[in-house]
C-alpha cells in the first residue's frame, strides 16, 4: 500500500505493479498544465482484447484519438476473452473489474468489447466515430467546468498531480493514475486474430486510485512512476465509484533528438 501525502489517505494499486510511494518533493518540472476551468481534455477508455476479432477497428480509432491535445484515450485489455485461443499478455482481471464497475453504474446489461467508454456517461463500441463524437459533444455540454489535474515530473523522475480547489458539493470524488505503454504491435498466432497484426496504443499497464477527493486543494507525488519515452501517465478525477469524469490530464515524455 502506497504512503499518501495530502487529504483523502486513500490508495489502492488496482494494477499488477509495485505500489508507488507518494510523499511531498520539490522542484517540479512543469509538462502538462490545465488548459482552463472550461476545456478538456475529456476521457475515452476503450475496454478491448486481442482475441476479440471486433476490436482492431477500435483499437485504431483509439490511436487516433490518442493524438488528439485534447482527448486522453486509455486502452484496457480484458480478460475473457482468453479462453478463446489466445491469451492477451495485456490482459488483467482489474481491467475487466473496471470495465464491469462501469457497467453496473451505466446499467448495462454486460459488458462487450470493443468498449468505449467516454467520460464515465456513457458507452458505445467504438468501431465507427459517430457514436464516440456525440458522447463527447454531450460530455462537454454537461461539464462545463472542469477539475483538471495539473501533471509535472521531477528531474529525478517522480509524478506530481495537483488538483485547485473545486467544488464538489459533498459529493466526493476519485483521482486515478493510469500508467501506460504508447503503443504495442503484437503477431497473433491464434485465436480469432490468427495471421494479424495486432496494434494497440495507451495500453494501461498500471492503474493506482491516488485518494478520494473533498475538492479542497491538494497534490499527490509518486516517487516510482517510472515514468520515460515510451510511456504515458494519465490522470481522471471523476465522481466516485466509477460516476462521471470531472477532470483528467496525460503527460507523455518526448524522445530526445
Amino acid at each position: 500500500m502506497a504512503k499518501l501525502s495530502g487529504p483523502g489517505r486513500r490508495s489502492l494499486l488496482i494494477g499488477g505493479a509495485a505500489a508507488a510511494g507518494v510523499a511531498a518533493t520539490a522542484g517540479r518540472i512543469v509538462l502538462a498544465k490545465p488548459p482552463s476551468v472550461t476545456e478538456g481534455p475529456w476521457a475515452v477508455e476503450l475496454f478491448t482484447s486481442q482475441g476479440c476479432s471486433s476490436c482492431p477497428p477500435a483499437d485504431a480509432y483509439l490511436g487516433m484519438l490518442a493524438k488528439r491535445s485534447d482527448i486522453v484515450a486509455l486502452s484496457y485489455h480484458v480478460d475473457y476473452w482468453d479462453y478463446i485461443g489466445w491469451k492477451d499478455a495485456f490482459a488483467t482481471r482489474a481491467t475487466t473489474d473496471r470495465q464491469r464497475a462501469y457497467a453496473r453504474v451505466l446499467k448495462q446489461r454486460y459488458v462487450y468489447t470493443p468498449e468505449m467508454v467516454v467520460e464515465g456517461i456513457g458507452h458505445d463500441t467504438g468501431r465507427e466515430r459517430a457514436g464516440v463524437e456525440k458522447l463527447l459533444a454531450e460530455a462537454q455540454r454537461r461539464s462545463t467546468r472542469r477539475a483538471t489535474p495539473e501533471l509535472s515530473r521531477t528531474q529525478g523522475g517522480a509524478l506530481t498531480v495537483k488538483l485547485a480547489a473545486f467544488p464538489l458539493e459533498d459529493l466526493p470524488a476519485d483521482v486515478t493514475l493510469a500508467i501506460y505503454d504508447r503503443r504495442h504491435s503484437t503477431p497473433v498466432a491464434s485465436g480469432e486474430n490468427q495471421g494479424r497484426m495486432i496494434e494497440n496504443f495507451n495500453v494501461v499497464r498500471r492503474l493506482q486510485v491516488l485518494s478520494r477527493w473533498d475538492g479542497a486543494e491538494a497534490s499527490w507525488t509518486v516517487e516510482n512512476a517510472g515514468l520515460q519515452p515510451g510511456l504515458g501517465a494519465a490522470v481522471i478525477v471523476q465522481r466516485a465509484d466509477h460516476g462521471p469524469v470531472i477532470g483528467c490530464n496525460k503527460l507523455e515524455p518526448m524522445v530526445s533528438g
